[in-house]
């Protein structure tokens, strides 16, 4: 049995892929909370954004110049800090009603639970789990 020692929770905001996209390149078309939320911090970004972004730019789906530098860009032009995705986020997901079927999505909200994030979104599933657990601005 793999033991893991509990972190304290992080407070701030986790920004889901696609409001990362959007606050990158056309944050008026973020809702004033959700731009509000993200100048105010402290935000997070899960490595599970990194991932579906590469995953996207190798399908041709999206276009990023350099996806090595992306990441590290990014995080600095959000004032972001990085989130590991661990095991604990992993049984998490377990847990989760099936609303959602996005592996993506569904590993974001059991992150923003754990670690007690509000997360930022604009799917419209997501407030769906909005929960004691979860809080969710779109």
């Amino acid at each position: 049995m793999l033991i893991v020692p509990r972190r304290r929770p992080v407070s701030g905001y986790l920004l889901d892929t696609n409001v990362t996209l959007v606050a990158l390149t056309e944050p008026a078309r973020l809702t004033p909370r959700v731009r509000r939320a993200i100048k105010t911090g402290p935000n997070v970004l899960s490595v599970i954004v990194y991932w579906e972004v590469v995953l996207k730019a190798i399908k041709g789906a999206l276009a990023i110049d350099h996806p090595q530098t992306w990441w590290p860009d990014e995080l600095d032009q959000l004032a972001a800090t990085a989130l590991a995705f661990r095991p604990d986020h992993v049984s998490t997901v377990q847990t989760l009603s099936p609303i959602h079927k996005d592996p993506f999505d569904r590993a974001l909200i059991a992150q923003a639970v754990v670690e007690q994030l509000t997360l930022l979104t604009t799917d419209r599933e997501i407030p769906r789990y909005r929960s004691d657990q979860l809080q969710v601005i779109t």
